[in-house]
């Protein structure tokens, strides 16, 4: 399953690339008092990474939660098992 995500992450990336040497329009991107100006590809491959980051901040919690389960039933198997023996 992690050669599909590899591939698919490379995929995007590939696409991202092709997409930034087609759009080297300067535009300006105004939020409350901020304004940037840029390249729109710099700008949208900013906002992809963000994005990307973003979700995986909000996968972060329960990836940990899951790793503690997975350690908790390791050592109870390994009680578990002494206890067989």
């Amino acid at each position: 399953m992690a050669i599909v995500y590899l591939i698919f992450a490379l995929l995007i990336a590939v696409i991202a690339v092709i997409f930034a040497l087609q759009n080297t329009i300067t535009v300006t991107i105004a939020f409350l008092a901020w304004k940037v100006t840029g390249s729109l590809s710099l700008i949208l491959l900013i906002t992809l990474v963000i994005g990307a980051v973003i979700g995986l901040l909000v996968l972060a919690p329960s990836a940990i939660k899951n790793t503690l389960a997975v350690s908790g039933h390791r050592k109870r198997i390994g009680v578990l098992e002494k206890e067989l023996d």
